[in-house]
């Protein structure tokens, strides 16, 4: 088996990184093609020009899938899969222009306080998002991501915290691979297509739609490597680990 560690990224094509927090969403992605990197804890396939792993569900597994993937050399990462919808808009695929860790902050008697993830919780409220690189020409729907460690099923909920925090969507992982690639000092991105509505029926909407939903998702990031292998975004990411 061939080891992803060698040689080094500075010597071969460059590689994407792309985190999933389903093995449906992972396998969705150029089936068939690429190895099982043996040395990992974790689902990794690897090719020549990408890597995905999925680690588990939720932000420490998509963390530990991110960190993962950059100790061995990608430069760009991806968040890949299937979302919630929050507010109003289609379905199928977008791409995610910013994301939200939606239940990261501080308990308080007039509420929870939101802030950066990371950051300490005192003070004054300030929730930045983290910026994803723009979309280099999939020309999906754009919108902002919610990320944080549970599944809701109350769409009362949901539409008031889409409405609070400017979102369009909601997942389980996205948030922390943008944050492990703002502390690293890369760009990333994220495409995720729309599996439920999260509310009462998620469950069922969820179980229904999830092969479609991670199949539009991988179409699109299958797409999107050769439009990223274009930009020099790619060169830049790749010179600052050198």
């Amino acid at each position: 088996m061939a080891d992803f560690k060698e040689p080094p990224v500075s010597q071969t094509r460059q590689r994407v990184g792309i985190i999933t927090g389903l093995m449906e969403e992972a396998d969705a992605f150029r089936p068939g093609t690429g190895a099982i990197e043996g040395d990992c804890p974790f689902y990794c396939r690897h090719g020549e020009d990408f890597a995905v792993a999925c680690a588990g569900i939720g932000k420490v597994n998509a963390a530990m899938a991110a960190s993962w993937l950059i100790m061995n050399g990608c430069v760009l990462l991806v968040s890949m899969g299937v979302a919630g919808r929050i507010a109003a808009g289609p379905r199928g695929a977008h791409w995610l222009t910013e994301a939200l860790q939606h239940d990261y902050g501080a308990e308080r008697s007039d509420g929870f306080a939101r802030f950066r993830a990371g950051s300490l919780p005192f003070g004054p409220p300030r929730l930045d998002p983290y910026r994803a690189i723009p979309d280099p020409g999939l020309n999906l729907p754009q919108c902002r991501i919610l990320t944080g460690d549970r599944f809701i099923e109350n769409r009362d909920y949901a539409l008031k915290l889409g409405a609070l925090l400017d979102a369009e969507l909601i997942d389980m992982e996205t948030g922390a691979v943008a944050q492990v690639a703002t502390m690293h000092g890369l760009p990333w991105a994220g495409v995720r297509s729309v599996s439920d509505e999260v509310d009462h029926d998620s469950v069922d909407q969820f179980e229904a739609n999830l092969m479609a939903a991670a199949r539009e998702a991988a179409q699109a990031v299958d797409r999107l490597i050769p439009l990223l292998a274009q930009q020099e975004i790619m060169t830049d990411s790749s010179a600052r680990r050198a």
